[in-house]
């Protein structure tokens, strides 16, 4: 496990709740991650890793039972208070400071695996050259120089994720979310792609929170939470 010297929280989260209209979905999770660690949550369909994941991501916001119910809710990331952001301020937060990997890549399939890479960094405003470059680098480190210019349905599973991790890198992030990242993949690939999660924080210090029902993976992991009914069991 990487530990720095300070015992730097990345993720700060407490009392998050999340109700779908009277559904309680998260029933108060308190959770603190360190800078470089990678934490696996695990747990049975409808436990709330999703959820709870979408909220850390700042793809969705806690909320109460009662809409003007007063919940000394808090979630701070890389020491940024993200529930005093407004929309365009998360957008943009969520854009410099997060990566996202999910089961299903998403990627675009007009777009080449170049790309689709280059997008994140696009709509952050950053120079198209110096993008491109980056993206060629980030494609090479992960085996698919030769690939940069193929559209997805001209890659195998394993390397259409893998353009996915190099999009979910291109900004830089300090975070990388993953949902249930080799659910799609065959053992072979999600072995890979396993593997690949651990270089990359050992070389750039990210810290990853993996959503998985993949036993190997959520072990591998510096920390493995479980989720049971909708709260953080140890």
């Amino acid at each position: 496990m990487l530990l720095c010297e300070n015992e730097i929280y990345m993720i700060e989260a407490r009392k998050i709740f999340k109700y779908y209209d009277k559904l309680q979905v998260l029933k108060g999770v308190d959770l603190h991650i360190k800078k470089g660690e990678i934490v696996s949550i695990v747990g049975s369909s409808g436990a709330g890793k999703t959820t709870l994941l979408q909220i850390l991501g700042t793809l969705d916001k806690p909320n109460s039972a009662e809409p003007h119910q007063e919940i000394d809710t808090e979630l701070i990331i890389n020491s940024h208070n993200v529930l005093s952001m407004n929309d365009k301020e998360l957008s943009k937060f969520r854009n410099l400071n997060l990566g996202f990997i999910f089961q299903f890549h998403q990627l675009l399939p007009e777009f080449t695996a170049l790309e689709n890479v280059c997008i994140p960094a696009f709509i952050a405003n950053k120079s198209k050259q110096k993008t491109e470059m980056e993206a060629k680098k980030l494609l090479d480190y992960l085996g698919l120089s030769n690939r940069i210019n193929h559209k997805p349905n001209e890659l195998s599973g394993g390397e259409q994720q893998r353009v996915a991790v190099a999009r979910a890198l291109i900004n830089k992030p300090s975070i990388i979310f993953a949902d249930e990242p080799s659910g799609n993949l065959d053992t072979a690939s999600a072995e890979n792609l396993h593997q690949l999660f651990f270089k990359l924080r050992d070389e750039f210090g990210q810290t990853f929170v993996i959503v998985t029902h993949n036993e190997e993976l959520a072990n591998m992991a510096d920390r493995k939470l479980t989720m049971i009914d909708g709260q953080i069991s140890n």
